[in-house]
Order: structure tokens, then sequence, then C-alpha cells
């Protein structure tokens, strides 16, 4: 086998940047910074912008994450949107 071949699998600390949540996992994501968590030590980090505590499927609340003015745009463009009735 050669060697070399496979990604890092490591402890990372994925951080949910609309929620405020954190959670530590495995995963071979390369990331620039690092976090030190709850235990004291350090972990690289990665920020996402949904993850389970806020992906409507889970919560199932609706919720727009905005990215750059691109809801701006689509409702400037179409309309806005309408509203889903729980």
């Amino acid at each position: 086998m050669k060697s070399d071949t496979h990604p890092e699998y490591r402890a990372v600390v994925f951080q949910d940047t609309s929620a405020g949540t954190s959670f530590l996992t495995r995963s071979t994501i390369e990331t620039r910074e690092s976090i030190v968590w709850e235990d004291g030590n350090e972990y690289p980090l990665a920020k996402v912008e949904i993850s389970s505590e806020s992906h409507p499927f889970y919560t199932g609340q609706m919720k727009i994450v905005d990215t750059a003015g691109r809801v701006e745009r689509f409702e400037k463009r179409y309309g806005r949107r309408k509203k889903l009735d729980s």
C-alpha cells in the first residue's frame, strides 16, 4: 500500500455560526483556526453555517441564512417570499 495517501483523521470542533453552538467530532477536514475545547485541549476549528442545531428539518422552524445578500437580490428580482404557516 502507498503511504501518505489518506488524509489525517482527527478530532475537530465544528461551530455552527447561526445557532452559536459547537460540537466535537472526528473528521478529515483541513482548517486554519483552532480553539480550546471544554476539556482544556486545543482542537482544529471548522465554522459551518448550518448544522443539526439550526437546520429546519431538525428544528421544525423555517430560517433564512443569507450569504452575501443573496436573499435580498432574489427578493428584489422576484418579490418577497410568502411565509409558511406551521
